[in-house]
């Protein structure tokens, strides 16, 4: 599939896989210094780029696993949803977990994109709905193991 992208500044990186089957590209920060954020801040990176996804489909923000599980840095958002008719520079809301100052250096991997298929559904009021097992049965009534 090809998507359209626009490069906003001439500094920014157009996204990358980084394997030949990774599911997610990754965004580079756009930053000329290193970017910090505080122990439980949130601080918008910018990627310099504008992409253009297809109708039908959506464009999907997550977290890195190394900025996540070693340095406490996801989005704030948990998965940012860009929209087929969004044509904005793409920001990441990134969160710092951590007990620590953390810092985002220049033209680092912060995020991926994952471009999925996008199904839009039709809401029908009822009065009732069709009886399952599960039932309104929440958070945690499935078990353990």
């Amino acid at each position: 599939m090809d998507i359209n992208i626009k490069k906003l500044a001439p500094d920014a990186i157009i996204p990358t896989y980084g394997t030949k089957l990774s599911a997610g590209a990754d965004l580079y920060a756009l930053t000329s210094e290193n970017i910090e954020i505080d122990p439980d801040s949130t601080v918008f990176v910018r990627t310099g780029i504008a992409v253009e996804i297809p109708e039908g489909y959506v464009g999907l923000v997550f977290a890195r696993s190394g900025l996540a599980c070693k340095r406490d840095l996801a989005p704030a958002n948990k998965v940012g949803v860009i929209d087929s008719d969004y044509r904005g520079e793409i920001m990441v809301a990134m969160h710092n977990h951590g007990k620590e100052r953390r810092y985002i250096e220049p033209r680092e991997r912060i995020a991926q994109l994952v471009i999925t298929p996008c199904v839009f559904a039709s809401f029908n009021e009822v009065e009732e709905l069709n009886e399952t097992s599960r039932g309104n049965k929440g958070f945690g009534s499935t078990g353990r193991k």
